[in-house]
């Protein structure tokens, strides 16, 4: 464990945005699966939104999200 002061502020920042994206993480495989599982328009549009939003905010990179959208999608139009 760090023992200068800016070490320990560091680490206390690093843990609550780890808690922050494992949360956004979460809300998004939830979004994904509830998409799959309705096969619903409104629920995808939900889910590509919460993908993207992350992306946006640095939680994931901006090519994942776009490839996990285009999967989603291609996914759910081809059971459709």
């Amino acid at each position: 464990m760090a023992n200068h002061k800016q070490a320990l502020k560091r680490h206390r920042q690093s843990e609550k945005a780890r808690a922050r994206n494992m949360q956004v993480k979460s809300r998004i495989r939830t979004a994904v699966k509830k998409a799959l599982t309705t096969k619903d328009e409104q629920a995808f549009r939900a889910a590509e939104s919460i993908i993207m939003h992350a992306a946006t905010k640095g939680v994931i990179p901006k090519n994942r999200a776009s490839r996990k959208v285009s999967r989603l999608a291609r996914r759910l139009h081809a059971s459709a």
